[in-house]
């Protein structure tokens, strides 16, 4: 009776077997239609497009003159150590003998004891009077000799030593002189005079104390003029016209303080000579440049310091028909940007600098196309022929921007 049954529910459990996956496919096929309908994308919205913009100068021909600047440190042409050329005990230093102190040439400035050496001198002066006696004994005593000679009543071996006896009194005599001027110059050495117009940097000794011959009595620096040694390189020297021999033309410099800078405050001087020789290390030239009286003693000018450091700035050649560019207006070196003064593109280029300093830039004229302003704003992306707007000057409005060719060919005196 159970055969029947099983019959009846087999082809049952084959139709629920097959329907399972159909909809499982089915539902997967749904799914794929509507993922797979088409998305309606909004169009990206369109980038405005942003034109460079860009200050500009007008490019002039002018004759520059080359200043060079270069860094030194002030020093005095003369510096000399005293020193006592005897011994003794110091009496007396003079209150010109002080650090710092103010001297002129002959000045007395330290005293030696000089009893000792006019005691000397007056030994000497006497001895000198003992060899004139002697002296004068023994010219009587050549005489005598000599006459007697004629009648027999010497020998010539009497005669001979009578007249070495002269010889030996006037070499005492002249031993003798020799003692006294030796002792006046002792005596004069007892006082340390100054050997110029200068001024103290140190003292070493001081009243009362004991000196030895060659003793160091202080350091003193001639005041009459100031030299300065300034490093030239070898770019700046091809720009400048050194003195090298006696009878060349010196060459101006101005000098300035190195610490407080100030434009009020100048000292003019002229290079006289170079040392000839570079610098192992640098490679640079050494000029020496001379200023008169500077400690302004005649002139009521300010001083200018012994060891004070100092910018100078040499008068160097006049580039004829050059271009200045502004120093910040120059990339890289050597890279620059031009704008057409009619179509507003954009030029960039290289150029070869002639000369430069920390303002300018210096650029044959003929190197430069006509027709063209100089981009001073600073640009990222340059290309060549890109179209610009002109940001006009703030004190000049957009009149630049109309104002036809930026060329000019008017020679300026700079």
């Amino acid at each position: 009776m159970t055969k029947p049954t099983e019959s009846k529910t087999e082809p049952g459990r084959v139709l629920l077997r097959l329907a399972i996956p159909c909809a499982i496919l089915l539902a997967g096929w749904l799914g794929f239609v509507r993922l797979a309908g088409s998305v309606e994308v909004e169009p990206p919205a369109q980038e405005e497009e942003v034109m460079l913009r860009t200050r500009v100068e007008e490019l002039k021909v002018v004759d520059f003159p080359v200043i060079v600047r270069t860094n030194a440190v002030v020093q005095p042409h003369n510096r000399v150590t005293l020193a006592a050329e005897i011994g003794g005990v110091i009496v007396k230093v003079s209150p010109s003998f002080e650090v710092g102190a103010y001297f002129e040439a002959g000045e007395v400035l330290v005293e030696i004891d000089p009893r000792n050496y006019q005691t000397q001198l007056a030994i000497s002066k006497a001895q000198l009077a003992a060899a004139r006696s002697a002296l004068e004994l023994t010219r009587l005593t050549e005489e005598r000799k000599l006459e007697l000679i004629e009648s027999n009543a010497v020998s010539k071996a009497e005669v001979d030593a009578a007249s070495a006896a002269r010889e030996q009194a006037e070499a005492d005599v002249d031993l003798a002189r020799s003692q006294v001027k030796q002792a006046e110059l002792n005596l004069t050495r007892t006082k340390v005079l100054a050997p110029f117009d200068g001024r103290v940097q140190s003292k070493l000794i001081g009243q009362g104390q004991m000196a030895g011959a060659n003793s160091a009595l202080g350091e003193v620096f001639a005041i009459d003029f100031a030299e300065v040694r300034l490093p030239i390189s070898g770019r700046q020297r091809t720009h400048l016209r050194l003195p090298e021999f006696a009878d060349d033309p010196p060459v101006n410099v101005t000098l300035r303080d190195a610490i407080v800078v100030s434009d009020d405050q100048v000292w003019r001087g002229i290079i006289v000579r170079t040392e000839g020789v570079l610098d192992e290390n640098s490679r640079d030239l050494f000029a020496i440049a001379r200023i008169d009286d500077p400690f302004g003693r005649r002139t009521g000018a300010p001083p200018l310091r012994i060891g004070q450091p100092v910018i100078a700035e040499i008068e160097g050649e006049v580039l004829k028909d050059v271009v200045a560019l502004p120093r910040g207006a120059v990339r890289q070196l050597d890279k620059i940007v031009l704008v057409d003064s009619v179509a507003h593109t954009l030029l960039p280029m290289n150029v070869q600098p002639l000369w430069s300093d920390a303002d300018h830039v210096l650029v044959r004229a003929a190197a430069i196309p006509e027709g063209n302003w100089l981009a001073t704003t600073a640009m990222t992306y340059t290309p060549i022929g890109s179209k610009v707007e002109i940001i006009p000057a703030p004190d000049s409005g957009p009149a630049i921007a109309d104002s036809g060719s930026a060329e000019s060919t008017d020679k300026v005196a700079n």
